[in-house]
């Protein structure tokens, strides 16, 4: 929309994608599409890969032993005194894989200096009507956020529509395949559409909790699914109309800016 000056008072220098290495095949290919579409060049800046880094085991400094870092909000299962207890990870992914490398880049390119707290940078997001409830504040003094689509009233549909119109390709939603956060819906729309996405992140839960069990600092067993059951036994026919979309609920808006 910005590129064709549908967006009141908005003129966009550029666009950032932060790449987690972990987007399905049909982002990249929506990414591909857009750089050639766009006036504006798309800087694509990425902290590295985002399954290596789940994966990765590292020895303690202080004392002897191996850890993994939890970067993922993990559904857990942990077997204590006869009882069976489910708990959730604490997650950084968002922060350290796509915030970050995203002030990092508006930082260089609007060159922004130490200290700096005089507003240079404007940083549109796309977050609908029907996702209010992601809308934040800039954690940085130098940047202030603006949401086009909530000055025009504009929910998922709208977009959807919009998009069919100008006879655009279908946009898919950026979320790593092995996300937490998926829905059924979602889970089985990557499984039937997708399914070498899918199969990397059954892959990928079996690596997990095998890379866990040969650590010391988790004692529950993680699952991406929040039934807490393999992935690729899961039912993933069973909506629970009482559930949340949690990825709208935690999700900054940050994936493409």
């Amino acid at each position: 929309m910005a590129a064709r000056d549908e967006i009141p008072d908005c003129k966009v220098d550029a666009a950032i994608f932060a790449d987690t290495h972990a987007e399905p095949a049909s982002v990249y290919r929506h990414l591909e599409w857009l750089i050639d579409v766009l006036p504006y060049p798309v800087h694509i800046v990425s902290k590295g890969d985002l399954r290596e880094g789940c994966l990765a085991i590292r020895d303690y400094k202080d004392k002897p032993g191996q850890w993994v870092k939890n970067l993922l909000p993990l559904h857990t299962i942990e077997a204590k005194n006869g009882e069976e207890r489910h708990g959730m990870t604490t997650r950084s992914c968002t922060n350290d894989y796509k915030i970050q490398p995203l002030i990092k880049k508006e930082r260089e390119l609007a060159g922004v200096k130490r200290g700096q707290k005089e507003v240079s940078v404007t940083c549109l997001i796309g977050i609908s009507m029907d996702e209010v409830q992601r809308v934040k504040s800039s954690r940085e003094k130098w940047v202030q956020h603006r949401w086009p689509l909530l000055e025009m009233e504009m929910k998922r549909q709208d977009c959807i529509q919009w998009m069919k119109d100008k006879g655009y390709p279908d946009c898919p939603r950026s979320a790593c395949y092995f996300c937490p956060y998926h829905s059924n819906k979602e889970w089985r729309r990557l499984k039937n559409e997708e399914p070498e996405e899918f199969q990397k992140a059954v892959a990928f839960e079996k690596e997990l909790q095998d890379a866990n069990r040969r650590t010391a600092n988790l004692r529950s067993t993680p699952y991406l699914h929040k039934g807490r059951v393999a992935l690729d036994q899961v039912d993933l026919e069973d909506d629970d109309p009482r559930q949340m979309w949690l990825w709208g609920n935690e999700c900054e808006g940050m994936c493409g800016v």
